[in-house]
């Protein structure tokens, strides 16, 4: 990896250095991508679909499995956090800046890689299981917790707590406030 990343993260590279870093000529990024942040976007935009296609695969999958809100939330929390450990650069690449028109397709891909989690929470909320007056708050909430842990995980600075046990407690903790009272 060439000194560009370390020193300048995603924004320093150029499309000179990327093509270097994978073995291509150097103008073959540009015959598919018109500039760097071109590149840059369809890497989050990947990476958003990787992740979807993982939430997707465990919270629709489980053959009732599955238990009751907790163990469905902790099973998408842990596999958010392990993504995040294993792709921190990728994640980092997601959640940058989704400015003007290709901001659209970033943010399209985040709802399609959240679909599984939302979908999760608008059931529990028919259930009864939260409250039901919290539409959208809740679940930009619960986004927001799982996606503070992510980055605490992903940068190593969840503390000597296993992660497991990390990401149950948090779970438990932020449902135990979303029941109804």
């Amino acid at each position: 990896m060439s000194t560009g990343r370390s020193q300048h993260g995603a924004d320093g590279l150029s499309l000179r250095e990327l093509a270097r870093d994978v073995g291509v000529s150097h103008g073959a990024p540009r015959r598919h991508f018109s500039d760097k942040r071109a590149l840059l976007d369809a890497l989050a935009e990947e990476g958003y679909e990787r992740l979807g296609r993982r939430l997707d695969a465990a919270l629709n999958d489980s053959d009732g499995e599955l238990g009751d809100l907790t163990e469905r939330l902790v099973l998408f929390a842990q596999i958010y956090v392990e993504f995040a450990v294993e792709h921190r650069a990728l994640l980092g690449l997601m959640h940058g800046s989704k400015e003007g028109s290709r901001g659209d397709r970033l943010r399209e891909a985040n709802d399609r890689a959240f679909a599984a989690p939302v979908l999760l929470l608008a059931e529990a909320r028919a259930r009864g299981d939260i409250d039901p007056d919290t539409t959208g708050r809740v679940d930009m909430t619960v986004l927001a917790v799982l996606q503070g842990l992510a980055v605490l995980a992903a940068t190593g600075m969840n503390g000597a707590k296993p992660l497991g046990v990390l990401v149950s407690e948090t779970v438990e903790t932020l449902l135990a406030g979303l029941r109804p009272r």
